[in-house]
């Protein structure tokens, strides 16, 4: 997946730029590239508190990143279609930072993890090459950040509405092979309604050496403790109409909230050489999670209402990649490994009106992924490069249930193992200078997670019947890139069978199926266009057309998935040095189905930002200052949705027009 370039190149394409596809660390031009890739600056968004993954996926194609506005459940985000049925977390997407996996071996991912300060761009790889690179089929979500290039201590603040604070130190060390830098951020809010109190922190630090023979090493740990995550819940769209503010009677009876550690810590190890690369990566974490869901779960056949789940995670990564000097390097090899496990221990409690109740789940879940792969790439003339890659996974589930009441709650110990291959080619052609054409095709697979296989609506037990869902992909697409900005269009055509989808979804208890049939149809348009030397504008649109297909739903929209998504952001920046800039954004959505029968919708909703950006420098010393207005005209919408909401509580609001505002001071050495 992809990576990205200098500095330098940040704020206009050149002819010259270069990516980097993370799965294999191949160096390839963006223009020749066979697939749709878009990358996006931390620079060119809108300056924020940096609480919600949203703020850093706006305006790229393709992506539908929905705020839930409630912190104790993930940025809602859907990439072609792909994602939607997520009742919490990611789904269907992998998600990477600097290489190192944010997706579990089962394919699930969580955004809250993440350090959204330390990010300075990201790139999204989608459509048929994505297959090949893992266990998602939507596509691959890359964050990148960059090594400190000088050493500096920097402390920041900034504060919102409802009581949002945020504040942030940060230091970094620099001498020439090696680079340390530490980060914290403490955020407090009381929420945008009542029982959305938050309190998280977060630590991180970072190292890196290289060697005089090239021989690069990353180090990174990573602390993230959330002690409190309040939930205030979705509303039916009755009380959404009736008052967008309000609280769903259930989350104060019953206390719901969230509590989440999540630890993680990883080390790689890479060389490049004339001809040849390498790299080995390891990881490993563990997942810390306390959740009080809106009903008592106190029946024996219940799996309670309380969660508590200690997960453990580890992983390594190997490829190595060779570009032979008889072919002038015009063809590139790649031979990778991943190796990835995943233990889960989860209790269930009932929930006594806020406080735990008595055991009614007791089990450990384990998820074993061992998958190989081949790719390469092949320039066989000035102006044809051809992809082609192959992946071979092994996926096993197991479940080993310790809950048992002989003739009222069976043993359902269980297991499931899978065996899944994917492919994809891609040809581009590169018919004038800045102009190039490409097509892609390829088959993919996305298996359940392990947290969609824990339930069933009758009965207790893993849920045996989920399969895996198979994907057909394919591609076109042309690019432009000039001095004065890019252009990219792609149209593209996804056919699954046994997709994975939501039954039913209750206060937390969420089962799937697998639907006969879906198709995904669209076109994305993305364009950079640097008009004035003081003027950027930056547009995207996105259509699809999700529909069931071959079943009694045939015909019905995928629900949780909007038609359109437009996005168009003017920034103003008159001076090069960035001492001012300032931004004005428009956000569409369409409406979106809340069911599968289609028979309740959120409504479309257009949303306008603006923000305003200062910096001075003084000696060694750099002052910044950043104004937002979020949702400018003060609308009332839907900030996302809840997919096949048993009790209809689908809609979770947006709230009106936001404030705020935030200040940092760096001292350089």
């Amino acid at each position: 997946m992809p990576a990205a370039m200098a500095d330098d190149e940040v704020t206009k394409p050149s002819s010259e730029e270069r990516i980097v596809v993370t799965a294999t660390r191949t160096e390839t031009p963006w223009l020749t590239t066979p697939a749709s890739v878009q990358r996006v600056s931390v620079e060119q968004q809108h300056p924020g508190l940096r609480v919600d993954a949203a703020e850093l996926l706006q305006g790229i194609p393709g992506v539908q990143a929905d705020t839930r506005y409630n912190f104790a459940q993930d940025t809602r985000i859907v990439l072609r279609g792909f994602g939607a049925r997520a009742a919490f977390g990611v789904r269907g997407i992998l998600m990477r930072l600097d290489g190192i996996p944010l997706s579990m071996p089962d394919g699930q991912a969580q955004t809250s993890s993440i350090f959204l300060d330390e990010p300075e761009r990201v790139e999204v790889l989608r459509g048929p090459l994505a297959g090949v690179y893992g266990n998602g089929a939507g596509g691959i979500i890359d964050f990148q950040s960059a090594i400190p290039d000088s050493s500096y201590l920097r402390a920041g603040h900034a504060a919102g509405a409802n009581s949002r604070a945020r504040s942030t130190l940060d230091a970094a060390y620099r001498e020439d092979t090696m680079a340390f830098s530490l980060h914290h951020a403490r955020f407090r809010t009381d929420g945008d309604r009542e029982q959305s109190e938050v309190e998280r922190d977060q630590w991180a630090a970072r190292m890196y050496y290289e060697w005089d023979n090239n021989i690069q090493l990353i180090a990174r740990l990573d602390d993230n403790n959330a002690p409190l995550l309040q939930d205030p819940g979705s509303l039916t769209p009755e009380q959404w109409r009736e008052d967008p503010q309000q609280t769903f009677a259930g989350a104060s009876v019953f206390n719901t909230r969230k509590s989440i550690r999540h630890r993680q810590q990883s080390i790689t190890l890479r060389q490049r050489l004339d001809n040849q690369q390498w790299q080995v990566a390891g990881w490993h974490g563990q997942r810390e999670i306390e959740q009080y869901l809106p009903f008592p779960g106190d029946a024996e056949t219940s799996s309670g209402a309380v969660i508590d789940l200690e997960r453990g995670f580890y992983g390594m990564h190997a490829q190595y990649s060779w570009l032979p000097y008889a072919l002038d390097q015009r063809l590139e090899l790649n031979l990778g490994l991943d190796l990835e496990r995943q233990e889960d221990t989860r209790l269930g409690f009932a929930n006594d009106f806020g406080q735990r109740g008595e055991l009614r789940r007791d089990e450990t879940g384990k998820v074993e992924s061992d998958d190989i792969y081949a790719l390469s790439t092949w320039q066989f003339s000035d102006d044809w490069n051809w992809f082609v890659g192959a992946r071979y996974s092994q996926i096993n589930f197991s479940v080993d249930d310790r809950y048992i009441v002989p003739g009222v709650v069976p043993d359902d110990s269980g297991s499931l193992s899978y065996d899944e291959q994917s492919w994809s080619t891609g040809l581009n052609y590169q018919f004038l200078p800045d102009w190039s054409a490409f097509v892609s095709f390829g088959e993919g697979y996305e298996t359940p997670t392990l947290t969609e296989l824990a339930y069933q609506n009758e009965g207790t037990g893993l849920n045996t019947e989920l399969t895996p869902a198979q994907i057909e992909q394919a591609e076109a697409g042309i690019k432009w890139q000039g001095r004065q900005g890019q252009l990219q269009f792609s149209l593209f055509d996804i056919q699954s069978r046994d997709d994975i989808v939501v039954d039913r979804s209750i206060d937390g208890r969420t089962t799937y199926r697998n639907a006969a049939r879906t198709e995904r149809q669209g076109a994305e348009l993305s364009h950079q266009w640097y008009f004035h030397p003081a003027l950027q504008l930056r547009s995207s649109a996105s259509f699809i057309s999700a529909r069931y297909t071959g079943d009694e739903l045939d015909g019905r929209r995928l629900p949780g998935i909007a038609n359109t998504n437009l996005f168009s952001q003017l920034s103003w920046q008159p001076w090069h040095d960035n001492r001012l800039r300032a931004a004005v954004s428009a956000l569409y959505r369409s409406r979106i189905a809340t069911t599968d029968n289609n028979t309740e919708f959120a409504p479309s909703a257009l949303v306008w930002n603006a923000s305003l950006q200062a910096r001075q420098d003084h000696q060694s010393w750099t002052f910044n200052q950043w104004l937002r207005i979020d949702n400018l005209l003060d609308r009332d919408y839907v900030g996302a949705v809840v997919v096949n909401q048993g009790s209809g509580r689908s809609f979770e609001p947006a709230p009106g027009r936001q404030l705020s505002a935030g200040v940092t001071i760096q001292r350089s050495f």
